[in-house]
């Protein structure tokens, strides 16, 4: 989802980076003239950004550029001394902001994937002043009346569907900004918008540097016992690549648990790792984001003030499918007692081989992932170890995600070497629908690096929109950890849903269809955008498409279909944790967004503990997906108040696939339908009434409840 005229510094897929290797001093930051290649289109394919020819020094002067010329397009539209009409008015703020539009979304590309120290005093120096172009356009009192005017004119009727739903669009977005304040609090609103923009970006920084610095360092390879001798190599070549004075180096990944902790066997080492995530921005440092978090929440609360509403929860939700917190908090109370239930009984199971092996200890969440493990293996006799041979990298996204693509929608893909790229690993791929046109390229950026932020995500480097003329540029990124060189990139079952997650938000993007690059595409609300995404996931375990990538990378045989049922049986395996897990990061972000004006400035760590247990998530040994001081969505993706979009999304994304296994599954005419009534409307239509005209009915939970095996099938 993008904001009304300027996309967001930090989007939904994180704070970014360097476009070369090369990058020059920041001292250039005033060089305006033609040789920087952001201020004209790229003549590349699609406007593919030129990535040979951008320098770090070129971003500043164009974002800034791109600024004033939207300044000046906007007061233009505001001065117009003509009556207000769609056409001089929503349409040209349309047509407005091109430049910045194209410089932002590389700059978000690349901060997010790549950065550097220039980048991120660029992040830090430019938030306040995109917060303050922002704010000029939203609380301009001419251009509102003009906008309003179009609102209220009784000929929109005459408009066809998507202009009208793009009238409306502006004009929620302008009174949400607050367009209806009073001049004094228009000034006010201005001042916390600059400042939230500038705690955000410091936040960012602050992570980043906070997870560089927080990654456990071994030297006694004993250690590391449990991991496959490729993982072990993988750490001594990240220790390496990172400059560590030590043998080997694991790097934290974004979430509290860390991957290696299901293979670590030696108990300390897990702890160190488990706390080395736990406290990574706690450590009284410059690094350290409990304050920045806290007056970023006490900022959000005087906005949402200022704008009329108890909270900032309620000021977001408003155009969203919940609509309320009290929804929200309803579907939470839905799912916490079975998922909790669950969570414990599962922890019963773990003590109990704990107990068998005379281990001594009580269950901490360090234990989970390792034991948990063993559990899954005593009563699915499954083994990661035995499982990822057959996942290698390259063979999950040729032959499992782009052979999705073309059964279900006609796709096919063709790898471009002639694009310039912004770091060696990635790869473009040419996407070519059904008809033989070339619809877009798709960029994949799939390893881990220290200079890249967490998470995975994906977003556009190009947006499709008709009256621009422009088609989707679109790239994934993940952090998945590079093999050593000459060996296979193999690769666990959740990194394969992670895939096929992230491809489905590339196929909502692909399929982009509107005239209007505002509610084009992704440009949806929250808890939407993740429908089509984890939709997608459904493909993984699909007897059809598991048996076309699953299969031995040295000898090419398929699993063993002993093997493909363990892991079926096994998918409801610690469901009780994951849904915890979420559940716990979800009610945080609630609960931070639900404090008032009034409320005083909160100690993080005392509001987080307090937090879980009034929402009886307060497990000792399911720590939540993201603690308060690195929950990275919240503070700084866009995700304030929406990270509940996830298990919101999740119940509709379970119920429109239970309509493909009532209707034939994976066919090309099921998989049209899915595209033209889903995938490529955008935000033009209602989204409880797209949902029902797809499904036939409201969202229903059962599908949900059944997949997460909180109830009988």
């Amino acid at each position: 989802m993008k904001t009304l005229f300027i996309l967001p510094l930090a989007t939904m897929m994180g704070i970014m980076a360097s476009c070369n290797s090369n990058n020059k001093s920041a001292a250039n930051s005033s060089d305006t003239s033609s040789s920087n290649p952001l201020l004209t289109a790229s003549s590349l394919p699609f406007q593919a950004p030129p990535f040979d020819k951008i320098k770090d020094s070129d971003f500043k002067p164009a974002l800034e550029q791109g600024m004033k010329d939207q300044l000046a397009e906007i007061q233009k539209i505001a001065d117009d001394t003509s009556a207000p009409t769609f056409e001089n008015t929503i349409l040209a703020m349309e047509k407005s902001g091109v430049l910045l539009r194209r410089a932002n979304n590389v700059f978000n590309a690349l901060t997010g994937a790549n950065t550097d120290s220039v980048l991120q005093k660029v992040q830090e120096d430019i938030a306040p002043e995109m917060a303050a172009t922002d704010d000029a356009i939203h609380l301009n009192s001419k251009l509102f009346k003009r906008v309003e005017a179009v609102y209220n004119d009784s000929t929109n009727s005459k408009l066809d569907a998507e202009s009208n739903r793009l009238v409306k669009f502006y004009y929620q977005q302008f009174v949400q900004a607050g367009a209806k304040l009073s001049d004094a609090d228009k000034e006010n609103l201005k001042k916390l918008n600059g400042q939230e923009a500038s705690l955000t970006a410091k936040f960012n920084n602050q992570l980043l540097a906070a997870a560089k610095a927080g990654g456990l360092e071994i030297n006694n390879t004993a250690d590391l016992a449990g991991l496959a001798q490729s993982d072990i190599d993988a750490l001594a070549q990240n220790a390496k690549a990172n400059k560590s004075k030590s043998k080997y180096l694991i790097s934290l990944q974004n979430t509290t648990q860390q991957p290696l902790l299901q293979s670590l066997s030696n108990r300390d080492v897990r702890a160190k790792l488990f706390n080395a995530s736990w406290i990574r921005a706690e450590k009284s440092d410059s690094n350290d984001t409990r304050k920045t978090i806290v007056n970023i929440a006490k900022l959000r609360a005087e906005k949402a003030k200022l704008l009329g509403y108890p909270n900032y929860a309620a000021w977001v939700l408003q155009d969203q499918m919940a609509k309320t917190p009290e929804a929200v908090d309803k579907f939470f109370a839905q799912l916490v007692p079975a998922a909790t239930a669950k969570a414990k009984s599962e922890a019963t199971d773990i003590q109990a081989v704990i107990d068998q092996q005379k281990g001594g200890f009580k269950l901490q969440p360090w234990d989970w992932d390792f034991y948990a493990e063993q559990v899954r293996k005593q009563k699915y006799d499954l083994n990661e170890s035995d499982v990822k041979p057959y996942f290698e990298l390259n063979k999950v996204l040729q032959n499992g995600v782009f052979y999705t693509a073309n059964q279900l929608y006609g796709l096919t893909f063709k790898e471009r070497h002639d694009i310039p790229v912004y770091q060696k690993d990635v790869r473009v791929f040419e996407v070519i629908d059904k008809d033989g046109k070339t619809i877009g390229l798709f960029y994949c950026d799939y390893f881990k690096r220290d200079n890249k932020n967490g998470g995975a995500w994906m977003s556009n480097m190009v947006d499709q929109s008709k009256l621009l003329g422009t088609q989707p540029v679109i790239y994934n990124v993940c952090n998945f950890t590079k093999p050593a060189p000459g060996q296979p990139a193999l690769i666990s079952f959740d990194d394969v849903t992670t895939m096929f997650h992230e491809f489905g938000h590339a196929l909502h993007g692909f399929f982009a269809d509107q005239q209007y690059v505002s509610i084009s595409g992704t440009s949806v609300a929250r808890d939407f955008v993740e429908f089509p995404s984890q939709f997608n996931e459904h493909w993984a375990l699909y007897p059809q498409v598991f048996k076309n990538y699953a299969v031995h990378y040295k000898t090419g045989q398929p699993m063993p279909q002993a093997l493909v049922d363990k892991i079926k049986k096994a998918s409801k395996f610690n469901q009780g944790y994951a849904l915890t897990e979420i559940l716990a990061a979800a009610s945080l972000d609630m609960k931070w967004h639900e404090l008032s004006a009034a409320a005083p400035l909160q100690d993080a760590d005392k509001f987080e503990a307090m937090a879980l247990q009034e929402t009886g998530l307060n497990l000792s040994q399911v720590p939540p997906r993201y603690r308060s001081s690195y929950f990275l969505h919240i503070w700084s993706n866009g995700y304030a108040a929406g990270y509940y979009a996830y298990l919101w999304t999740e119940m509709l994304d379970d119920d429109a696939f239970s309509w493909f296994t009532e209707n034939g599954g994976l066919t090309r005419a099921n998989g049209q339908r899915f595209r033209d009534m889903i995938l490529s409307r955008g935000n033009t239509i209602e989204y409880g009434k797209m949902f029902r005209d797809f499904r036939g009915h409201n969202p229903d939970i059962k599908p949900m409840e059944k997949n997460r095996g909180l109830i009988p099938e």
